[in-house]
């Protein structure tokens, strides 16, 4: 079901720089690999992310480090059924208080709305929005991507994840009989269509003007069998303080985000971004660390993205380049994108020209 990646972008940033997001979808597809003799784990330290990520429910990841491991992970097992598979293998507990939430609402259709509402409390990359069929009073499941840009591949993967998180998690709470009524993508045709028919019981339709499951009234009115209203009354509580305590959290790094973009080509220190923000240096560790990252990563996100938005234009050279994103020289220019990308600062220049933005 859920959850919207970071803070809102900024001149300079992009919310796909911050981490805020919990790594759900990386363990589960941690897992599904793992279950194919494909070990993923290699992949974290390229991306910018400790093994230890995958261990600790406080860490969160950025949507383009998530987007980057997902992108390896297609390439190295080939599997265009990829998302699909990670979505099955899903389970409620996954999502900590916010499962439980879900387990103890009423119906299945406000178990979705709850989700819906809290999203950013969850681990997907897309963004949803529920609301009413125009037919009748059937609940209609919309995932959008939060990247529009992003490649079809880690595209594709993001959207059937979820869909089929949705579907699976449903099924383990009102019955392995619930099915969609439809379920629509907008990406291309893939070369068999039967494994989403097997997965999602239901018409499946490609091509479609937006990501949709249409769920019927008499599956979205289905009760919860673990309803509890006290337990779910209460529950809520605790979710909107973390609610709270996250825009506090997204506002930190959007702040810090903003002040490296504006300093550059010069990288401030962390004391100094701590006297700039009148607070201490152990204070905005500390803040840092609530958050799941750290100073440096963030630097380095920044320049990522600061590096990319120049390779648009043809007539910076290398040099310019490098001086611009605050780095001494065209070497180390070099080395850093390819840890980021596993490609040259050049062919990385046509990949962008070409409008195919790499994650």
């Amino acid at each position: 079901m859920p959850v919207a990646p970071g803070p809102a972008g900024s001149p300079g940033t992009s919310r796909s720089t911050s981490a805020t997001i919990q790594p759900n979808i990386l363990r589960y597809l941690v897992m599904v690999a793992d279950e194919r003799g494909v070990d993923l784990r290699p992949l974290f330290k390229q991306v910018g992310l400790d093994e230890s990520v995958m261990r600790s429910a406080a860490l969160r990841v950025s949507y383009r480090q998530g987007s980057a491991v997902v992108r390896h992970a297609l390439e190295l097992t080939g599997d265009e059924y990829l998302g699909l598979k990670v979505g099955s293998a899903q389970h409620l507990t996954a999502w900590g208080l916010l499962g439980f939430a879900l387990m103890a609402d009423d119906t299945l259709r406000h178990a979705i709305e709850t989700g819906v509402k809290y999203q950013n409390l969850s681990g997907a990359m897309v963004v949803w929005s529920a609301g009413v069929g125009e037919e009748d009073d059937a609940l209609v499941l919309r995932a959008d991507l939060p990247d529009p840009a992003i490649e079809p591949a880690v595209a594709s993967f993001l959207i059937e994840e979820g869909f089929a998180s949705v579907v699976t998690l449903s099924r383990l709470a009102v019955g392995q009989d619930f099915a969609p009524r439809t379920v629509e993508f907008t990406g291309r045709p893939p070369r068999s269509r039967e494994p989403y028919g097997a997965l999602f019981g239901c018409p499946v339709r490609f091509g479609a003007p937006a990501n949709r499951l249409v769920i019927a009234p008499a599956w979205a009115g289905a009760r919860m069998p673990g309803r509890d209203p006290v337990a779910y009354a209460s529950t809520l509580e605790m979710l909107d303080a973390q609610m709270a305590s996250r825009r506090g959290q997204q506002d930190l790094l959007e702040v810090l985000e903003i002040s490296v973009a504006q300093s550059l080509p010069v990288v401030l220190s962390f004391s100094e971004q701590a006297r700039r923000h009148a607070t201490s240096e152990r204070t905005l560790r500390r803040r840092l660390a609530e958050c799941g990252t750290t100073y440096e990563a963030l630097v380095e996100g920044v320049r990522r993205e600061r590096v990319e938005h120049l390779l648009l234009r043809p007539e910076l050279t290398l040099r310019d380049i490098a001086h611009r994103a605050g780095f001494s020289d065209e070497r180390v220019l070099r080395r850093a994108v390819r840890r980021w990308h596993g490609t040259s600062p050049v062919h990385l220049r046509e990949q962008l020209l070409r409008g195919a933005r790499p994650t």
